[in-house]
């Protein structure tokens, strides 16, 4: 099966990001670990869609889309920035980053995830979990 779902780039927007996994979650009858490692990492997914992707430019689309049977779950979040290296992304938990507010949204999703690839320059996340 199929969901999509398609927001501005305005903070407020988690909310329906947040609906849209709820209604997943629903549907593929997830537990609650499986849930919050969901809704974290795909919360943390769009975040970085809306604030560093589409750099806050409310008319920016960020689109995501969910692929599901009763095996795998697939939520793709895609933007309209350019991308970013993320090979080169800094470990937020080495002792040097450690007390920074931001910067471990890559680090969740690849935590939370089975699996997290990156594609179009990193415009485009994956984020895969085995059911």
């Amino acid at each position: 099966m199929k969901n999509q779902l398609v927001i501005n780039s305005k903070i407020e927007e988690l909310r329906k990001v947040e609906k849209f996994v709820d209604e997943i979650s629903s549907t593929c009858k997830l537990n609650s670990e499986l849930y919050g490692n969901l809704l974290i990492a795909v919360l943390e997914g769009a975040n970085n869609a809306i604030v560093h992707g589409n750099k806050l430019k409310e008319e920016l689309p960020v689109t995501l889309e969910a692929e599901y049977d009763d095996k795998l779950l697939k939520i793709t979040i895609k933007d309209c920035g350019k991308g970013f290296d993320y090979n080169n992304v800094p470990d937020p938990t080495a002792p040097e980053n450690i007390e920074n507010v931001s910067g471990r949204g890559i680090f969740l999703m690849r935590k939370l995830s089975d699996n997290t690839e990156f594609y179009d320059n990193g415009s485009k996340v994956v984020l895969t979990f085995n059911l």
